[in-house]
C-alpha cells in the first residue's frame, strides 16, 4: 500500500505506474491486483484508513463541549488537514474518487464513520431543538461533505478558500434551522 501510495502521490491516481510500485514493493504484478483490481481500490483503501483516522480525531472533538457550528468546523479542519499529509495531487484524487464513475459500489453512507457521527451531531442538534424536526441527519451529513470535497478540489488554492469553507459553514448551518 504504500508503495501505491507513493506513486500516486508522484503521478496522480491517472499517471501512476503500476509497475513501479510492484518493484517497490517487491511484488508480482498478480500479486497487486490481487489486492487491488484497480486504482480505484486503492483509493477506497487510502479513503478507509483516513476517514478511520480522521473520525477518531473527531469522535475526541466531540468529547469537549461544542456546538454544531463548532463540530462542522473541525469536520472541515480534520478534511482540509489531509491535504499536508497526502499532498496536493493525492489529495485531490482521493477527493475526486467520491465523484467518480468508476467508483466502485461497495458502500452506503453507513460505512463511513465520518458521515455517521456527522449525522449524529445533526441529530443530536435536531433534539435540542436547533435544527428543522424534518431534516434528516444522514442526508445532511451526506450532503455537507460531498459539499465539502467539492469546493476542496475544486477551489483549494483560491487566496479566499478559508473564508468560501466558513462560509459553507454558516450557510450549511442556515439550511439547517428550524
Amino acid at each position: 500500500m504504500g508503495a501505491a501510495i507513493a506513486e500516486f502521490a508522484r503521478a496522480g491516481m491517472a499517471e501512476a505506474d503500476v509497475s513501479a510500485i510492484v518493484a517497490a514493493a517487491g511484488v508480482a504484478h498478480g500479486t497487486f491486483f490481487f489486492h487491488f483490481p484497480t486504482k480505484e481500490h486503492v483509493l477506497l483503501e487510502l479513503e478507509r484508513r483516513e476517514e478511520d483516522r480522521i473520525a477518531k480525531q473527531f469522535a475526541q472533538f466531540l468529547k469537549s463541549k461544542h456546538d454544531l457550528a463548532s463540530a462542522l468546523g473541525e469536520a472541515v479542519r480534520l478534511v482540509a488537514g489531509l491535504e499536508r499529509r497526502l499532498g496536493d495531487r493525492l489529495f485531490n484524487d482521493f477527493l475526486a474518487l467520491h465523484f467518480s464513475q468508476t467508483r466502485p459500489q461497495t458502500e452506503d453512507g453507513r460505512d463511513h464513520p465520518l458521515i455517521v457521527l456527522v449525522a449524529q451531531e445533526i441529530a443530536l442538534a435536531q433534539e435540542r431543538g436547533e435544527t428543522d424536526p424534518h431534516v434528516n441527519p444522514m442526508n445532511s451529513a451526506v450532503f455537507f461533505l460531498l459539499g465539502l470535497y467539492a469546493l476542496l478540489i475544486t477551489t483549494n488554492h483560491w487566496p479566499t478558500g478559508h473564508a468560501l469553507l466558513e462560509d459553507y459553514v454558516a450557510r450549511t448551518l442556515r439550511s439547517l434551522k428550524p
